[in-house]
């Protein structure tokens, strides 16, 4: 079964997502980019009040959008993210020169990251079969423009496959994430990913994923991974 990440921006959001069904709670701000970070005062205050009340819920943030070579300024987030109490830092990694070096530093750091493949441009295999091997507990695949195209838009579906195939082999977790929607679903069904994150599909369809969380688009998604055939668009 595919779980729900729901990604929200503040405490009603939060849970709101948690009592629609999402099954995990992600933290980002998306007027600030495609992995826009929450204040860090608004992170811990969130994770304390999600704890209180469910208290094994799994929580993710996002460290905001920062270059591969950025490593002093990515430790620093990363490490002060961890300590808000999370259970898992999201750091986005581009392809490109840096990008092998950025993993192995991130795969040295004290902390859950999951490293967010960021795949506009086609899945770079060498760079998810590095992150395979380095032992991460989970990799997301996205895509860093919210343009209008999914993932799907961006990827070869059989490579795709391949490396969360390789993923899972060494028992890591895989999630897709990149703008969407329900016309994905039955592709996201047939790759079965652990994780299928979601911002833009869970608000006001007129804002976008800059909106408002909408709890009855939540309920629909979870229930529709979960394997539920409904009218996606009631």
């Amino acid at each position: 079964m595919t779980a729900l990440l729901a990604s929200v921006r503040s405490a009603d959001e939060a849970f709101d997502a948690a009592q629609a069904g999402a099954e995990l709670i992600d933290l980002k701000e998306p007027r600030a980019g495609a992995l826009g970070g929450v204040a860090m005062d608004d992170i811990a205050r969130i994770v304390r009040a999600l704890r209180a009340q469910y208290a094994v819920r799994p929580i993710s943030a996002t460290i905001g959008d920062l270059p591969n070579d950025a490593l002093d300024e990515i430790t620093h987030r990363v490490l002060e993210v961890a300590a808000a109490g999370v259970d898992y830092v999201k750091v986005g990694v581009a392809p490109g020169p840096r990008a092998a070096e950025c993993l192995r530093h991130l795969a040295g750091l004290p902390a859950s990251v999951v490293p967010v493949l960021l795949s506009d441009e086609g899945v770079d295999r060498e760079l998810a079969t590095l992150a395979a091997q380095l032992g991460f507990v989970g990799i997301v695949f996205d895509t860093a423009s919210k343009n209008g195209r999914t993932l799907f838009d961006c990827v070869d579906v059989a490579t795709l496959a391949e490396c969360m195939a390789q993923a899972r082999a060494r028992g890591t977790m895989t999630a897709l994430a990149g703008s969407l929607g329900w016309s994905d679903l039955d592709r996201i069904r047939a790759l079965a990913p652990d994780i299928a994150g979601f911002r833009g599909a869970l608000c006001d369809e007129r804002e976008g994923r800059t909106g408002r969380l909408d709890p009855q688009r939540v309920q629909q998604w979870a229930r529709a991974l979960h394997g539920e055939r409904m009218a996606a668009q009631a």
